[in-house]
């Protein structure tokens, strides 16, 4: 626990800081690297499944991807670059199978070619358009205020279920993937995600000025007087978010399970891996990002 609060007080101001004044490029940049560390767990993850994945086709195929995502990031309209952005994504996840189909031709043992390109295209669609689906989310009209509400609802959530579901839990949620969770621990998430999201947005403005007066956000990433949201559309967004987020947390216990491994790596300590910390926000993010950019395109 002393290891697990310690990393989170060293984080959480260096990821608080990222979102709030990084450039968009820059911020693409580490995301490619939060990216690039997680496929690497990953691909490992499917190694002791029996998959021999295409590791540096897939990591190159990732930084690519990010790369170009940084280059095009800035000067145009938020309207214009989600569009971009939706037709690179949906480009890249089309081609991604056939491109590591194609490379997996190369393979001596023709048996493993097929599930080494899935495993590296899953790793694609799962890891890396989710990541980037967050550098898309700052790009637009208050898109630092968006990310700092994700983080917050996701994190409220992960910690509340932990605690509660250690102290109340007696109905274990899925004991065959994950038999510490339980349906305690969810209620409590979910109670904790509503009640963050809900004050966020109520005082939506008057944190974005404060931020503002502090330097730490640009006036296009905040949200005013006139650009808050109405209240029932927000606790239906907070709830879809904390449900994806608990479902993205026992998706990758699935995948850990049947890995036979506890944790995805070591890189975090007393988190374990970078799959370990994001996996909540692998599945919350894309949810967050539909709902920004609808809003946009309207």
């Amino acid at each position: 626990m002393l290891k697990r609060i310690a990393t989170a007080v060293v984080l959480i101001p260096i990821v608080l800081g990222l979102i709030l004044r990084a450039p968009v490029p820059a911020l693409a940049f580490v995301a490619a690297a939060v990216a690039l560390l997680t496929v690497q767990e990953f691909l490992k993850l499917t190694e002791s499944c029996g998959v021999q994945p295409l590791r540096l086709p897939t990591y190159i195929f990732v930084a690519v991807f990010f790369l170009l995502l940084a280059v095009s990031a800035g000067g145009d309209t938020p309207q214009l670059w989600t569009i971009k952005f939706v037709l690179s994504l949906g480009f890249a996840a089309a081609i991604a199978p056939f491109l590591f189909l194609t490379v997996a031709m190369g393979r001596r043992e023709m048996s493993g070619g097929y599930p080494a390109a899935a495993a590296s295209a899953f790793a694609f669609v799962y890891i890396a358009l989710p990541m980037a689906m967050l550098v898309q989310l700052r790009q637009q009209a208050a898109g630092a205020i968006y990310l700092l509400y994700l983080l917050l609802v996701v994190w409220a959530g992960d910690i509340f279920a932990y605690f509660v579901g250690r102290a109340l839990g007696r109905h274990r949620m899925a004991p065959r993937i994950s038999p510490k969770k339980t349906w305690e621990g969810a209620a409590a998430s979910l109670a904790a995600s509503l009640v963050v999201g809900i004050l966020l947005f109520d005082h939506a403005p008057g944190i974005s000025s404060a931020l503002l007066r502090w330097g730490l956000i640009a006036r296009r990433d905040g949200m005013f007087g006139l650009e808050k949201p109405e209240l029932w559309p927000i606790i239906l967004l907070t709830t879809a978010l904390n449900v994806a987020a608990q479902l993205g947390d026992l998706v990758e216990s699935l995948i850990k399970r049947g890995a036979g491994v506890k944790d995805s790596g070591t890189i975090l300590p007393g988190h374990g891996g970078m799959l370990d910390r994001i996996d909540a926000l692998l599945f919350a993010a894309p949810v967050l990002w539909y709902y920004a950019a609808w809003r946009v395109l309207q």
